[in-house]
């Protein structure tokens, strides 16, 4: 299955992304962030690809301090985009 993530360092900031998404009327879950994105608070927000612009254009006019990046996910595999 493929999808994204979208990793912060924190907590917080990640629910505050994930809850601004789905005010925009698009799905959003919270999930544990593997192991191999070491980079995170220990969760982060999945979402599908439809989802993708409007996710960035949020990132890009709010001020999350704490974004670690976007990374596509196929078969386990996490790749940064």
């Amino acid at each position: 299955m493929t999808y994204y993530l979208v990793v912060f360092r924190s907590r917080s900031e990640t629910m505050k992304f994930a809850n601004l998404l789905s005010s925009y009327g698009y799905k959003t879950a919270f999930v544990n962030t593997p192991r191999q994105l070491s980079v995170s608070c220990g969760i982060s927000a999945k979402i599908e690809k439809s989802s993708l612009i409007i996710a960035r254009e949020i990132l890009n006019r709010r001020q999350f301090y704490t974004f670690a990046g976007i990374y596509y996910s196929d078969n386990n595999e996490y790749i940064k985009i």
